[in-house]
């Protein structure tokens, strides 16, 4: 009944301008902003709806992931851009912030409301 559906992911932010600016400054997304909504444009027609939430909590796991052909660029290109890469307990990282041991490489970091995202590379 919805296989044909253009469905779509969304997630909360505490501030829709900050979130703005970081999706489109920082990581060079193409967004709009309609009835207070921000839209994220991804490769593929894909959209994401980014919705405010006053009292937003951020998700304890990862709400976007970007795949890169080479996530070593990635990591330097984001850092350039003032993006500081998280690290966790038990996954060990090097010391860009790259996970390597086991499945894809990959290396997560916040947006500016505290979301989980992630570039991660195809081993």
């Amino acid at each position: 009944m919805l296989g044909s559906s253009k469905a779509f992911s969304g997630f909360a932010v505490n501030d829709i301008e900050k979130a703005k600016r970081f999706y489109d400054e920082t990581l060079g997304l193409e967004t709009s902003v309609e009835h207070g909504l921000l839209t994220l444009r991804l490769a593929g027609d894909t959209r994401v709806l980014v919705y405010p939430k006053p009292h937003h909590t951020p998700a304890t796991f990862t709400v976007l992931n970007f795949p890169v052909d080479d996530i070593d660029a990635a990591v330097d290109a984001l850092t350039a851009r003032g993006v500081v890469f998280e690290r966790y307990p038990g996954m060990e990282a090097d010391e860009k912030g790259i996970f390597r041991g086991g499945g894809p490489y990959i290396a997560w970091f916040t947006d500016p409301a505290g979301n989980i995202l992630s570039v991660l590379q195809d081993r």
